[in-house]
């Protein structure tokens, strides 16, 4: 028997900031950042399985076993879990890949979150982004639910008050290694740490992203998105990129900014939230199934 299919957003991240503050050792460099959820989203489709069996639909179906990361998360949470049944997932992306929103992270979050609820594992969100933390950085932050300060490899999170922003993000058709990123020498790897106090009272030192120089560097096309949307404000590189964005005034004031995009490159308006969409969608899940 198969369950009928249930719809679970994966939403996409900004890092307001990103600095590096020392290294591990084990080689991994230790962050600070402030995640910003968006109300920009991938779909995932989820639905219970029977006979055990994980298969792959969409988006996933081509994508090597080993390089996806939803197929890993419900093959981890099934191994944490017990759980006897399977499940069928289905990927329907909007996030573009290697561009530094998270799209990956948060789709294999959504993945352990919704198939969670679908099995009835009943495991609680540290199990979960314990899980998470062993597929990726990033993952934990989505599994959470909340826009968060994050230190250490990006495991430590504190949920932050963000103001209801709008940003416009702009998209240079590149896919950015992270990897080779870490492994540049010219990579700063010793800022002073801040604080959220600082950080959020504009008086820490945690203003910029310490790989956008190196993006600049390397990549010609990033470059020029952040010199194009400079022109609107401050304009910053996402994560390890290749995305760039900008905080704008309005609604208004981003589709403005839309209207004028030079067709190298692709741009989008979203907001930025306080909590994930995902959560809403736990919510709708447990309210139906109470109603069942």
């Amino acid at each position: 028997m198969t369950e009928a299919w249930s719809q679970w957003p994966a939403p996409a991240k900004l890092n307001l900031f990103l600095q590096i503050v020392g290294r591990r050792d084990d080689g991994y460099h230790l962050l600070q950042t402030v995640f910003q959820l968006l109300d920009w989203s991938d779909l995932l489709r989820l639905r219970r399985r029977d006979d055990g069996a994980i298969s792959r639909y969409g988006d996933l179906a081509s994508m090597p076993p080993g390089d996806d990361l939803c197929l890993r998360a419900a093959t981890a949470l099934k191994q944490r879990s017990g759980s006897p049944f399977g499940a069928d997932i289905e990927l329907r992306k909007s996030l573009p890949i290697g561009a530094g929103l998270g799209g990956g992270s948060s789709d294999a979050a959504t993945v352990l979150v919704g198939l969670n609820e679908i099995w009835g594992a009943a495991l609680d969100v540290d199990e979960l982004a314990k899980i998470g933390a062993g597929l990726g950085a990033d993952v934990p932050v989505f599994v959470r639910g909340h826009s968060a300060w994050a230190e250490g490899i990006g495991e430590r999170l504190t949920p932050v008050a963000l103001s209801q922003r709008q940003y416009v993000v702009l998209d240079p058709r590149v896919e950015v290694s992270t990897r080779l990123l870490f492994q540049a020498p010219e990579l700063t790897r010793n800022s002073p740490p801040t604080t959220i106090s600082g950080y959020l009272s504009g008086t820490g030192s945690g203003a910029t992203n310490a790989f956008e120089p190196v993006v600049r560097a390397r990549y010609p096309q990033v470059a020029a998105a952040l010199d194009w949307l400079g022109q609107f404000g401050v304009a910053r590189l996402t994560g390890s990129g290749g995305c760039v964005f900008v905080a704008v005034e309005s609604v208004l004031h981003g589709d403005a900014i839309l209207r004028l995009c030079p067709p190298e490159f692709a741009a989008y308006r979203a907001s930025g939230l306080s909590q994930s969409p995902l959560l809403d969608a736990v919510a709708r899940f447990r309210r139906r199934e109470g109603d069942a």
